[in-house]
């Protein structure tokens, strides 16, 4: 073999192994670094289209609490239809239903969509999350609508983790057994000197309860 046709040999075999190894770093980059959105549940009957359907749980799997339904809702028609129950199959349970505004039911305008699940948009809230549905199953859900009627499809069932949390339940439970910041005593709880309690005997914190926010 010539000398020239060794050099064009080798310049080839070279090229190819930077493009072999340049593709390998490239998946792994982005295999790595990308948060890549997962696949989501998606149908549509009639005017009514249901896209990125997912019951998010809590995020941690001994929790006990709500969970939400997350989806996005578009409406082709002409009129505005109202979305007037969700249903988990087969459960008997029923989503806690909230418009954007926090008040009235919600609205899929004509020609528009709407957001349930995550700040500032509408809301639909499971109370015992953790009986209904299972993380990691397909669960199958049915929007019913003013005109539409019933869409039924599969929702993802996944915990409020990585690209889900700023969609999940907003009510987060406590470890059961974990003590209340009220529940210890202070040193002012013992009463004074005339047998009243002292003014610091008072409860030092009033339980409250978080309002959920729309998704």
């Amino acid at each position: 073999m010539s000398r020239s046709l060794r050099r064009g040999v080798l310049a080839a075999t070279v090229l190819s192994l930077s493009v072999v190894s340049l593709s390998a770093c490239g998946a792994g980059g982005d295999a790595q670094t990308l948060q890549v959105k997962p696949d989501s549940a998606a149908t549509s009957v009639g005017d009514i289209k249901i896209q990125n359907a997912n019951v998010i749980t809590q995020p941690e799997l001994n929790a006990k609490g709500p969970a939400v339904i997350s989806a996005t809702v578009f409406n082709s028609g002409t009129k505005d239809q109202k979305l007037t129950a969700i249903t988990v199959n087969g459960t008997g349970a029923s989503a806690a239903l909230k418009a954007a505004s926090g008040s009235g039911p919600i609205t899929v305008p004509a020609g528009g969509s709407v957001v349930i699940g995550g700040k500032g948009n509408a809301s639909a809230v499971l109370a015992s999350g953790r009986e209904a549905v299972k993380d990691g199953d397909i669960q199958p859900v049915t929007f019913d609508f003013s005109s539409t009627g019933k869409v039924q499809l599969g929702a993802y069932v996944v915990p409020a983790k990585n690209y889900f949390v700023g969609f999940g339940p907003t009510q987060m439970p406590q470890p059961s057994g974990s003590p209340s910041a009220s529940g210890k005593p202070t040193g002012s709880a013992s009463p004074s000197a005339t047998g009243k309690p002292s003014a610091g005997a008072t409860p030092s914190g009033t339980a409250t309860k978080s309002a959920h926010q729309g998704h």
